[in-house]
């Protein structure tokens, strides 16, 4: 089924998306973020992905990185200019800084994040004027799912609710 034409119901077909990706992160045991890359001229969903960075062992497999990688990969070119971006969860500074240098199109983001944020939280990287390329946004698509999506998973690793997680050892260096 081709997503709806640009407009709101547009933007909730692609966070599904992104939601169902952030589904497969948390049965994996990784954060709940989910990553859909898609055509601005008519839909076509060009990547998605979720985290991987406990599984690949990989500070930079955050959902929006990888998915960035593949519809490069798939274009055969770096630049994203004619595509939009659809994350769960408001990118962080890497992620935010890939989603600039890719030259993406639009961003559309579900869940603010008070402690990483910096599309529009924590700083404004992809509206930065001092950068070559600056992009649209829009937030809080369907935001309460996408929040419960990640409440859900740290309340499950917490062990529904009881004591927070006990600082883990660090390994030796």
């Amino acid at each position: 089924m081709p997503p709806p034409p640009p407009g709101p119901e547009r933007d909730e077909y692609f966070m599904r998306l992104a939601l169902d990706e952030a589904r497969r992160a948390a049965e994996l045991g990784e954060v709940p973020v989910g990553a859909v890359v898609y055509r601005l001229e008519d839909g076509q969903v060009m990547a998605t992905a979720h985290n991987l960075r406990e599984n690949d062992a990989d500070p930079t497999a955050h959902a929006e990185v990888i998915a960035l990688r593949e519809a490069a990969r798939q274009r055969g070119v770096w630049r994203l200019e004619t595509c939009g971006l659809a994350v769960t969860l408001e990118p962080c500074p890497m992620c935010a800084g890939a989603i600039v240098n890719a030259r993406i199109g639009e961003l559309i983001y579900g869940a603010a994040d008070p402690k990483m944020g910096c599309v529009d939280t924590l700083h404004h990287l992809c509206a930065e004027p001092r950068f070559n390329h600056r992009l649209t946004h829009r937030s809080g698509i369907l935001a309460d799912e996408c929040s419960q999506v990640l409440k859900d998973f740290f309340a499950a690793r917490r062990g529904k609710g009881s004591a927070p997680d006990k600082p883990r050892p660090r390994p030796a260096d």
